[in-house]
């Protein structure tokens, strides 16, 4: 008899992806300016820490809120005792009233089909288990997160199947690539339930265009019993145009029928937008009643506290703080993104032009001695022990082009990342001196060896004369 489950026993978590082993890596050494200077700086984790001032500030103003009161009485009994899965309403009413709000208002979404659920990662494995069976196929672009190979797949048993995209366009889905995917699927025996799409791009870092949702919506309205899955977890976190487009945008433009609306399914989250990972808030909406009934059920699963629920009901629900965190998160997050792009060119190195996210898409294509995936392992690995900088491979995401890489910039002070720019640009510099010399090196052999060459050419002819 086996000890354990099959489950507990096999190798799909994906925690030997390059993604994560960066991490333990970064974790055995990390950098701190007075304890650990010559440590590994952080570059591949998604963190917004660059408006924490304005949250704190808010609750230095509301401390009845912080202190779980109401009214100046304390409500730390009612909300320590049990909660219903369903989520507190005015918690509900006061998140899907801000993501109308990151967009422009454009769109409203019912708080009665809003499902809460502890973080993103939870809200998109709670769809797998409602929308697939183990061995359905979805489809999803590359590059793309690498945690999806763990969030989908691992305890649903759902498949990945690429979508292939390339710099050709920007990493832009197109219609080829899309039947492609399809095809493929079809060829390993699978059953595509859908596509899904995060929307701005983790990790490219860009927002995703009119013609590209609407290529994505015409694929499921053809294939009749497919879904679309639109993660928006970075929706608030675009500084630049274009601005953000939803699905649900695109969906009442169309104006297409219900039916439609009942296979489109968005998935969001505080993680990113206000820098709340911890808090563990997600939420899947969608229109579809039996897919919020089934996932409302799966929710009890991986509950939000009621804590966390009321106090971030009340911070939501402030409308001039919500308004002012939102223009002024942007703001910054536009200063740092600069700030990274302007290191990276500094040292030579473009990066994809980005308008979102926590990171940039970087080009290191120029610094591989060979185009293939192990010269780009190579790279990483100086990067990660000698540089000291964790950065994630694109081979992590899935990318098809050996030598990008997604690189962070929120997560840390102007100076770390100053600092991380700066180890960057003598990496490079001493990377272009050796390849220099090396080139120089086998220039003057060559060199020697054709004036020898000359010169004993010239002596046997010498000799020939003479004979």
């Amino acid at each position: 008899m086996r000890l354990l489950s099959t489950k507990a026993t096999c190798n799909s978590h994906g925690q030997d992806s390059s993604y994560f082993l960066g991490w333990q890596e970064y974790e055995k050494n990390p950098y701190d300016e007075i304890h650990n200077p010559k440590g590994i700086i952080q570059m591949g984790l998604a963190e917004n820490q660059l408006s924490f001032d304005l949250l704190e500030s808010w609750l230095a103003k509301n401390p009845d809120v912080a202190g779980f009161k109401r009214d100046g009485k304390s409500i730390f009994r009612e909300l320590a005792l049990f909660q219903d899965y369903h989520g507190l309403p005015s918690f509900k009413k006061a998140l899907v009233d801000f993501m109308a709000e990151i967009r422009g208002n454009k769109v409203t979404f019912d708080p009665n089909h809003i499902v809460l659920t502890a973080g993103a990662t939870s809200a998109n494995e709670t769809l797998m288990f409602c929308l697939a069976e183990q061995g359905d196929a979805f489809l999803l672009p590359t590059p793309y997160y690498p945690g999806f190979d763990r969030d989908l797949k691992w305890r649903t048993g759902a498949e990945i199947v690429p979508i292939q995209c390339t710099s050709s366009n920007n990493f832009q889905i197109t219609e080829t690539a899309l039947k492609q995917a399809y095809e493929e699927a079809l060829k390993r025996n699978l059953r595509v339930k859908g596509v899904l799409v995060t929307n701005p791009s983790n990790p490219l870092g860009t927002t995703m265009s009119r013609s590209e949702l609407n290529l994505l919506v015409d694929f499921i309205k053809e294939k009749k019993d497919t879904h679309l899955i639109s993660d928006e977890i970075y929706s608030g976190t675009v500084f630049s145009s274009p601005g953000f487009v939803s699905v649900m945008e695109i969906l009442k433009e169309r104006n297409d029928t219900g039916e439609i609306w009942n296979r489109v399914h968005v998935v969001y989250s505080l993680s990113k937008d206000l820098g709340l990972p911890g808090f563990r808030v997600g939420a899947i909406y969608s229109e579809n009643d039996t897919v919020v009934a089934a996932a409302t059920k799966m929710s009890s699963f991986g509950l939000i506290s009621s804590q966390t629920q009321y106090l971030l009901s009340a911070m939501l629900g402030d409308k001039k703080f919500t308004r002012n965190y939102i223009v002024e998160n942007q703001k910054r997050l536009k200063r740092r993104q600069r700030m990274m792009v302007s290191g990276l060119q500094k040292a030579g190195i473009s990066c994809l032009e980005s308008n979102a996210g926590l990171f940039c898409w970087v080009d290191m294509r120029h610094l591989l001695h060979s185009n293939t995936f192990e010269a780009e392992m190579e790279l990483w690995k100086k990067i990660v022990y000698q540089v000291g900088l964790n950065i994630s491979p694109g081979s992590s995401c899935h990318c098809t082009e050996p030598g990008w890489f997604r690189v962070c910039f929120a997560n840390m002070s102007e100076e770390t990342l100053s600092l991380a720019m700066k180890r960057l640009k003598n990496f490079v510099a001493e990377s272009t001196c050796t390849q220099r010399s090396a080139l120089f090196n086998g220039t003057s052999k060559r060199k020697s060896l054709t004036k020898w060459v000359f010169r004993l050419s010239s002596r046997d002819h010498r000799e020939q004369e003479e004979r």
